[in-house]
């Protein structure tokens, strides 16, 4: 069989009509409350009729673990109608949606942040400040938290939620060693130091149910030594494996370090590395913006969905143009 981007693929039990992803791109457009607006209703929407799926943009699970001052949240009830009305612009286009939960840990917002914590009391760097360690109740309540936000986020239609494990936010800071050098349950060996990821989940699918859609979006490398590979990534999602639906994998953020290069495709090393041990659905993303290299991913087998953010910021009809391409 001859993969391209058109070709259909289940995440968990739901069918995608393709392989194209709109990837979750910040707006910086929401209230001071981090309600949804209809900037994110207009946007979403018309963006949605040719993507197989669309992954909203990060959306805080606390009001201390806000990204941005102008992003949004899902952490209290008020917030679930503004959401609904982003579900409901993207599904008269039969196109499913999926929420991305995060909660920024020492990259939250300090200028809506009371309370700054992480693993570790180890700054990102000057502009955030130092945070506070977490204690043993205050992860208990994070991942409260979390599974609060998965109750709202099935409320508000979302037909799947992405866990953002990645670009240096809390889940990623309890995974790679540079952040997190705790001496308890939560630190030290790759199977303590994913405790925190392991436990959200497991909070997660306990309140959305076996069948509902979880994926995980990553950082595969910290482009540092002594940090996260895709290797040890791969070993701590293998355990994972049967309570996740897919994996989603980018790189960096923990660190003021970008990669040396931004070349076309650049992350899909790691992508590639990471399918060769997972048998749920690997998502590429990073400058893949032509549809024969996005074809020649999916033949080769190297990921099996190809996800796009900036070209679908500059023209909402990028994906159209792109598997109108794809089918000649």
């Amino acid at each position: 069989m001859t993969l391209t981007l058109r070709t259909p693929i289940s995440i968990g039990g739901l069918q995608l009509k393709n392989r194209l992803i709109m990837a979750p791109m910040q707006q910086y457009k929401g209230t001071l409350e981090a309600f949804a607006t209809d900037h994110h209703v207009e946007h979403y929407g018309r963006r949605a009729k040719h993507v197989g799926l669309v992954i909203v943009e990060s959306t805080a699970i606390s009001s201390n673990g806000r990204l941005w001052s102008n992003d949004i949240g899902i952490f209290t009830d008020a917030h679930v109608k503004y959401l609904k009305k982003i579900t409901e612009a993207v599904h008269v286009h039969q196109t499913p949606v999926f929420i991305q939960l995060s909660h920024g840990g020492r990259k939250s917002a300090p200028e809506v942040t009371d309370s700054l914590v992480a693993p570790s009391a180890i700054a990102f760097d000057e502009h955030y400040g130092t945070p506070e360690p977490l204690s043993l109740a205050g992860i208990h309540q994070i991942i409260e938290e979390y599974r609060l936000a998965a109750k709202r986020s099935v409320a508000a239609g979302f037909d799947g939620i992405e866990i953002h494990a990645a670009h240096g936010f809390l889940i990623h800071q309890f995974v790679s060693p540079l952040s997190n050098t705790r001496l308890d349950d939560y630190g030290g060996s790759s199977e303590n130091r994913a405790r925190f990821l392991k436990e959200v989940l497991t909070a997660i699918r306990g309140e959305v149910g076996s069948d509902y859609p979880l994926i995980i979006r990553i950082s595969a490398t910290d482009y540092y030594e002594g940090g996260l590979t895709p290797e040890e990534w791969a070993r701590i999602v293998k355990p994972l494996e049967s309570e996740l639906d897919a994996i989603h994998v980018s790189t960096g953020g923990n660190l003021s370090i970008p990669p040396a290069d931004v070349y076309t495709a650049y992350q899909l090393p790691q992508a590639a590395a990471i399918k060769q041990h997972v048998q749920i659905p690997v998502i590429a993303v990073g400058k893949i913006y032509s549809q024969s290299l996005a074809n020649h991913i999916l033949q080769d087998q190297l990921a099996d969905c190809i996800a796009i953010g900036r070209p679908l910021l500059d023209d909402p009809d990028f994906a159209e143009h792109l598997l109108q391409l794809a089918a000649k």
